[in-house]
């Protein structure tokens, strides 16, 4: 083997030779055949991490030097070199400088020396290093809820709860785990798990995990929780990824993507006259709210088209008389967190007629705390409605009503009583009495929406009107 089998290699030197590989010279030197089988190669091959003619002569030079002291070795020693034996005596310090003499003495140490190289190099070579990037600390799934959800001070309380209550059901289901190692098929379990839990989950105590909750309602054929129960969870978590990912703390949201089978959507709509006679005349059966303050509310939520939940959050506070009209003021409170669902729900609503002459006025007297509307206190819940929700549910049920009726249709029968009002009602008006984003966006509409009078919202109100039998005849 000879020169013309190495295509650009430099006239050889003795027995070892030069070898240009791409752009940097390479050492090679046949192995003795008597000693290929000591050092278990039949040639050495090391790079001379160089690009110039001159310095690679002089480090060839150096190196046939070493591995002459190798083959002598050889030749003195009975058996076979070590692996790492062999590697130690011709591993060299980068780029190879040394003196001749001083590589042989190197050869005989059992430890490599740092040797002072023979000129300064015109070339310096840079390794590049494997990463700069730094990986992110890792974060348990409770303390990503903690401060991207329950610390944000622009999180609503509705969402802090309800993403609190879809991470303790993961937890409790999978454990605390870092969100780095949650991934699709972490999350597909939850989703399985979530749709085969009962829908009665959490309403009563259970010493039960919720892998024997889902076989209990599989064995029991208990209705499970809905498609847009297990849909809600999914979002949650998939918010709570989505700043995750920004902050560069997981690579993706393996909560986005899933799709849920829709059910058919309920069509909410307005009580029909025979529907509010049924409901008024029902004997009321509930002992966690009492008759009277389900009557309250419902009246009240008739006359006016509130929410529930801004009903039963009125504060003492909130019921004010303005320019001589009795009025409920919707608006934040800001030592609990409430506030309304949207930007327009922040207004006044004058009191109709009806409820002044049902003694509203007198609430302000009653001596249950700050709260306007007595009798819901005893609720484990922050949610003051949530007991009376679930009341009114059950009695809808016992009368026999259809589901599309529930307690938010009677802010539905208010818009159809004002838009289909003998008065003369702008839309507007009734806009802003509801809490609703104007119909029109200009900026005509929005400026006017400011300044709508309480004449005006007062002469809405009273456009509402029921018969007779709507309601049952009282005072609070």
């Amino acid at each position: 083997m000879g020169e013309r089998d190495f295509p650009g290699c430099l006239p050889s030197l003795g027995t070892h030779m030069l070898r240009l590989i791409g752009s940097h010279y390479h050492f090679r030197r046949a192995v003795p055949v008597m000693l290929q089988a000591c050092l278990g190669k039949t040639e050495i091959s090391i790079s001379l991490q160089t690009e110039s003619k001159f310095l690679a002569r002089q480090r060839a030079a150096a190196l046939y030097a070493r591995t002459g002291e190798v083959f002598h070795k050889a030749r003195t020693m009975q058996g076979r070199f070590s692996g790492k034996e062999l590697t130690s005596l011709l591993t060299f310090q980068s780029p190879v400088t040394l003196e001749p003499e001083v590589m042989a003495q190197e050869a005989e140490a059992p430890k490599r020396k740092t040797v002072k190289p023979r000129e300064k190099l015109t070339r310096k070579v840079v390794r590049k290093p494997r990463s700069t990037k730094k990986k992110p600390p890792t974060l348990m799934l409770s303390d990503a809820l903690e401060q991207l959800v329950l610390s944000n001070p622009k999180a609503s309380t509705d969402t802090k709860e309800a993403t609190q209550r879809t991470v303790a059901l993961y937890i409790r289901a999978f454990g605390d785990t870092p969100v780095c190692d949650i991934g699709g098929s972490q999350a597909g379990a939850f989703r399985d798990l979530l749709l085969a839990l009962p829908a009665t989950l959490g309403k009563g105590k259970s010493n039960l995990t919720l892998q024997q909750e889902a076989q209990r309602a599989k064995s029991d054929d208990l209705p499970t929780l809905s498609n847009k129960s297990v849909k809600n969870h999914m979002l949650r978590l998939s918010a709570l990824w989505n700043q995750l990912v920004q902050r560069e703390l997981v690579a993706k949201n393996p909560w986005s993507g899933w799709h849920f089978e829709s059910a058919p959507k309920t069509v909410r709509r307005s009580w029909t006259p025979q529907e509010l006679a049924l409901l008024a005349s029902a004997s009321w059966h509930s002992s966690l709210v009492s008759e009277p303050t389900f009557r309250l509310v419902t009246l009240i939520a008739a006359y006016t088209g509130m929410r529930l939940g801004e009903i039963c959050t009125l504060r003492k506070e909130d019921l004010q008389t303005i320019e001589d009209v009795p009025c409920f003021l919707v608006r934040p409170h800001a030592e609990d967190g409430w506030s309304p669902k949207t930007e327009a729900g922040t207004r006044v609503i004058p009191l109709h007629s009806k409820l002044i002459e049902a003694g509203i006025m007198a609430l302000k007297d009653n001596a249950e705390g700050h709260y306007l509307i007595p009798g819901l206190n005893g609720s484990k819940q922050k949610d003051r409605g949530a007991t009376l929700s679930r009341a009114f549910s059950q009695l809808k049920t016992r009368l026999g009503l259809p589901a599309e009726i529930t307690f938010h249709s009677f802010r539905h029968t208010v818009s159809t009583l004002l838009r289909n009002a003998t008065t003369d009602i702008r839309e507007i008006w009734i806009d802003r009495l509801l809490g609703h984003e104007a119909t029109h966006k200009s900026q005509g509409t929005t400026t006017y929406l400011t300044g709508i009078t309480i004449a005006n919202l007062r002469q809405t109100v009273e456009a509402i009107s029921y018969p007779e039998t709507a309601f049952k005849k009282g005072t609070v």
